[in-house]
């Protein structure tokens, strides 16, 4: 059964606005949307396998997060906000926002965070070669992966305002397809 409305996966670096954005999106969406932050998931459900000290962060256990998220995913209205997006199945995402963050502001974001120096390095590091972009390009069809700049509160507005005109032209594209299957169903 086709989804009624879309899934749409927000990743990038830690510091990028994954989750405003996300709240912002839920807002101003013309469908229902929940918000999965899937980090807190992961905390919350114990989908990993233990804290990693030196990383200062859990160790997913990508089974278990998948089996979580299999059944919201399938019904659609869905966004997963998360460091990462090449762990998901390719057919869930209709969209796949990367939010790119300048090196020096993800710097102070994270830095007001509380981040460790490390962590901070790592992340700082992981934006300046783009990683988070390039793995979801790897992962996903290039039509549904979208590269958008996230340094201030004009370009979240914009990215929202972007986002929720492809969820308008998605609904239209997709209005159909329930009652074309139901069609050829009865035939």
């Amino acid at each position: 059964m086709p989804r009624r409305s879309p899934v749409i996966v927000i990743t990038g670096t830690p510091g990028t606005g994954k989750s405003t954005h996300a709240q912002l999106l839920v807002q101003e969406s013309p469908v229902p949307l929940q918000h999965i932050n899937v980090g807190e998931l992961v905390k919350m459900q114990g989908l990993h396998d233990g804290f990693d000290e030196e990383w200062q962060s859990y160790t997913v256990d990508e089974d278990k997060l998948l089996d979580q998220l299999e059944s919201p995913v399938s019904e659609g209205g869905v966004i997963l906000d998360w460091h990462t997006s090449d762990v998901y199945p390719e057919r869930w995402a209709d969209l796949v926002v990367v939010l790119r963050c300048h090196h020096t502001t993800l710097w102070d974001r994270l830095e007001t965070r509380g981040y460790p120096l490390k962590k901070i390095q790592e992340n700082n590091e992981a934006e300046i070669m783009g990683i988070v972009c390039d793995e979801a390009r790897e992962s996903y069809q290039p039509g549904i992966v979208v590269e958008l700049e996230s340094n201030t509160l004009e370009d979240m507005e914009e990215n929202v305002a972007r986002i929720v005109t492809w969820i308008e032209q998605w609904i239209k594209d997709n209005e159909n397809s329930g009652m074309d299957n139901e069609n050829s169903e009865s035939e």
